[in-house]
C-alpha cells in the first residue's frame, strides 16, 4: 500500500512565549513564606524553610522538574512543623498558579513512576483548574528523621488547592519511609514537568475542548 506524505504541523519560526515565571508572598500570625519559580529553569534550588527533611524534598521538585526554586520560611516550628509544612505548600500551589497563567499552550496533563530502590511511586496530574487529591500512600513509620510524616498529604492538599490541579498518587511498592516519600517527589516533579511543558503544536492555545480550564 502507498501512503502519502502529509503535512506536519511545526511551530511558527520565531514564536515566543511569555515569561512562566512568579513570585509570592504570604505572612500569616504562624508564617511568613516567600516563593519564587520559574518553570522554563534548570533545576536550581534555594530551600530555607527551618524544616530540613521538606527542604531535602523541595530540593527533588526543582532538581527533576527542571525548575528554578527559591523558598524562604520563616515559621513556628518551636511548636511543630505542620503551619509552615502547610503554607510552604499554600504558597507554592500559588506561584505555580501564577506562573501558568491561563494555561495556554503547555500539555496539561503529566504523569510518571518513579522508582527508589525497594519504592514505586506512581504520580498522574492535570492542571484541570479542578483542585482534587487523592492519595495513595502507606507509610510505615511516623516520622522521617524529626518529620512528620503525615504532613506529606498536607503539602499536598495544599499544593493542589492553590494550584488547581487534580493529582492521583498511588504507591505501588515500599516499605522504606524515605524511599517512599522520596519517590513520591520525584515522581510528582517529573509529572509536573511533563504537564508544564510547551506543546508547539497548541501553541498560545488552551489545552480543553472548552476553550477554557
Amino acid at each position: 500500500m502507498q501512503t502519502q506524505d502529509r503535512p506536519i504541523s511545526l511551530p511558527t519560526p520565531g514564536l515566543t512565549y511569555p515569561s512562566r515565571q512568579a513570585s509570592v508572598s504570604r505572612t500569616t500570625g504562624e508564617t511568613d513564606v516567600q516563593v519564587s519559580l520559574n518553570l522554563d529553569g534548570t533545576g536550581q534550588c534555594v530551600a530555607k524553610t527551618g524544616i530540613p527533611f521538606l527542604d531535602h524534598m523541595l530540593h527533588q521538585i526543582a532538581s527533576h522538574g527542571l525548575i528554578d526554586l527559591e523558598v524562604q520560611a520563616k515559621g513556628d516550628i518551636e511548636i511543630d512543623d505542620h503551619h509552615t509544612n502547610e503554607d510552604v505548600g499554600i504558597t507554592l500551589g500559588m506561584a505555580l498558579h501564577q506562573a501558568l497563567g491561563d494555561r495556554k499552550g503547555v500539555t496539561r496533563f503529566g504523569h510518571f513512576v518513579a522508582p527508589l530502590d525497594e519504592s514505586l511511586v506512581q504520580v498522574a496530574l492535570d492542571f484541570s483548574g479542578r483542585p482534587h487529591l487523592s492519595y495513595g500512600l502507606e507509610i510505615p513509620t511516623q516520622r522521617v528523621g524529626t518529620y512528620d510524616t503525615q504532613l506529606v498529604r498536607e503539602f499536598f492538599v495544599a499544593v493542589v488547592n492553590h494550584s488547581q490541579m487534580t493529582l492521583h498518587i498511588r504507591q505501588l511498592d515500599g516499605i522504606n519511609s524515605h524511599h517512599i516519600i522520596e519517590a513520591t517527589f520525584k515522581a510528582f516533579a517529573r509529572a509536573m514537568r511533563m504537564a508544564t511543558e510547551v506543546d508547539p503544536r497548541r501553541a498560545h492555545l488552551i489545552p480543553s475542548s472548552k476553550g477554557v480550564i
